[in-house]
């Protein structure tokens, strides 16, 4: 019998899905003919219609006649009974939350999980993101980056690497493949509004399973948001000890924003 797993999330059982299910495709239909259709044994074909009735999802037309409620309007109840739900929890559990400054700090695993929390952010975001990021991060986020600058956030972007520049404010970090060598893998920062991180290391081989962090703690916010603002100092440090070279008049001007980043 087809467990009809999406059904059973929205409050069905594996009977119930499988006798709606059935009726969709044929009705109306007596209880014998249902059971064969659906493969529900005939002792338990009678209480399995009375629960979908009592629901009001399946009505008895004619004596032993059935048929299920249109499915258009199923889906139109269950969004209207999920979306209910949902209100009420929020307001519960708001009411029920601990009223504190402290914030854990927790971890997600797996690639694709971590980059749909960084469009998640990017997308909440509403004054500005620091973000420090490898070309193959960048190929998943630059898109949703530049949305957001579109809107009006202040884009400021650490490019470990070969990326074109994009954003009014943009540099690319000096020591990138020297870096990604020695802490042994590609590290991911994306900081918004002062009020989230996402900030770890994909381990070299193992970027599916490292743990990044995701938190609301703001010390460690602003600790690594400070970390980000001395990495585009240290691009400034870099051309002027190392390379011996000016800053260019651009260059100064970045400097001068993110010396006034507070």
């Amino acid at each position: 019998m087809d467990t009809y797993s999406n059904l059973k999330n929205l409050g069905f059982s594996q009977y119930e899905a499988a006798c709606y299910m059935a009726l969709v495709s044929s009705h109306p239909v007596n209880g014998s003919q249902l059971s064969k259709i659906s493969g529900i044994a005939r002792s338990r074909i009678y209480d399995v219609l009375r629960n979908l009735i009592s629901k009001g999802y399946v009505i008895e037309v004619n004596a032993g006649q059935y048929a299920p409620l249109p499915s258009d309007e199923l889906v139109r109840r269950l969004k209207r009974i999920f979306g209910s739900n949902i209100e009420a929890f929020e307001d519960q559990i708001t009411a029920a939350s601990q009223k504190d400054a402290f914030e854990f700090v927790w971890t997600i695993t797996g690639y694709e999980n971590v980059m749909e929390k960084a469009m998640e952010m990017i997308k909440n975001a509403e004054k500005e993101i620091y973000v420090r990021l490898f070309p193959k991060a960048s190929q998943h986020l630059d898109e949703h980056l530049t949305q957001a600058d579109k809107r009006g956030v202040k884009i400021r972007y650490i490019a470990m690497g070969g990326v074109a520049k994009k954003f009014d404010i943009q540099v690319i970090h000096p020591d990138h493949d020297h870096l990604q060598q020695i802490i042994g893998g590609r590290s991911i920062e994306v900081i918004t509004d002062k009020s989230e991180a996402l900030v770890g290391i994909f381990e070299t081989g193992k970027e599916d399973i490292s743990a990044i962090n995701w938190t609301r703690n703001r010390w460690f916010i602003l600790a690594n948001r400070d970390s980000l603002r001395h990495d585009f100092y240290h691009c400034f440090l870099e051309k002027i000890l190392d390379q011996h070279q000016e800053l260019t008049d651009d260059e100064k001007r970045i400097y001068k924003i993110i010396k006034e980043d507070n």
